[in-house]
């Protein structure tokens, strides 16, 4: 079996890392020239709430050859409709994309290589790229959870080949209700990511400010609101019910809800939005 992570980037990197760390084979692709020949020349470096460095196959996408059975797709989600019609020339016949990206980005892959292909995957810890080669893990050990599943009706061939994958680094949940999975992360990048980029600080700081504590509770509840209108059940993440948490009807469920807030992200509280690294 091969398989690859398209657009190794911070999370890329890591997920690379912990995977070959522990017994996988794995290659890391990015066109990020820099990062590539670090990750050649020193090995991939993990710093953060952990810290090891750890010896990666990595290379740029014009090297790319032959045909690989998994690849794990990381890549910014506007460029997904040239990068999957890129990809799908080196997936073997029942090769599957594996979607670590946020959003709901199934749909439009699965239009390029057929549903049954594709398989999501939420991401529940963060990173920053601190320098070529050097990625900082910004979650804590604990918290170094997958949730797996796929929006077809079709049995997916590798499903356990990716479970096993992921396993290498933290725990993976097969979730049966996977819109509800990636609706869950949706409202925690939609409250969370855009105020880290407008003010340009970390996931808990955004929390622990009032004012845009106000913000981010606002934006839970829309969240929570359009899925309860669209008959979406959201997903617990890590074992805890947000919607029991945060939502709230009236004045004293508003005011826990509120208070809440910062104690629910402080796992990730020294994560930076995708968006502010990119700034």
């Amino acid at each position: 079996m091969r398989a690859a992570i398209y657009g190794a980037g911070s999370l890329g990197t890591i997920l690379g890392a912990y995977i070959t760390k522990n017994g996988g084979k794995i290659e890391l692709i990015n066109r990020n020239k820099a990062h590539i020949e670090a990750l050649c020349k020193n090995g991939a470096t993990v710093t953060g709430t952990v810290n090891f460095n750890q010896k990666v196959v990595a290379y740029t996408p014009d090297k790319m050859s032959g045909k690989y059975d998994i690849v794990f797709l990381m890549t910014k989600q506007q460029q997904n409709g040239e990068v999957v019609n890129y990809i799908k020339e080196y997936l073997a016949d029942d090769g599957v994309i594996v979607t670590l990206q946020n959003g709901i980005p199934e749909l439009q892959i699965g239009e390029i290589v057929g549903e049954e292909r594709v398989l999501g995957c939420t991401v529940a810890w963060g990173a920053t790229m601190k320098e070529p080669g050097v990625c900082e893990l910004t979650s804590a050990p604990d918290s170094l959870t997958f949730s797996l599943g796929s929006l077809s009706s079709q049995p997916n061939a590798h499903l356990s080949d990716v479970k096993s994958l992921l396993e290498m680094m933290g725990g993976v949940e097969i979730d049966k209700n996977f819109i509800g999975s990636r609706w869950s992360k949706l409202l925690i990048n939609s409250a969370f990511s855009g105020m880290s980029a407008v003010l340009g600080c970390t996931f808990g700081e955004a929390a622990g400010n009032k004012e845009s504590r106000k913000v981010v509770q606002a934006l839970i509840k829309e969240c929570i609101d359009v899925c309860a209108a669209g008959k979406i059940r959201i997903e617990p993440v890590q074992g805890k019910d947000i919607v029991k948490l945060l939502d709230y009807n009236n004045c004293i469920k508003k005011a826990f809800s509120f208070f809440i807030i910062p104690i629910a992200i402080r796992k990730h509280s020294l994560l930076k939005a995708s968006m502010l690294q990119d700034l």
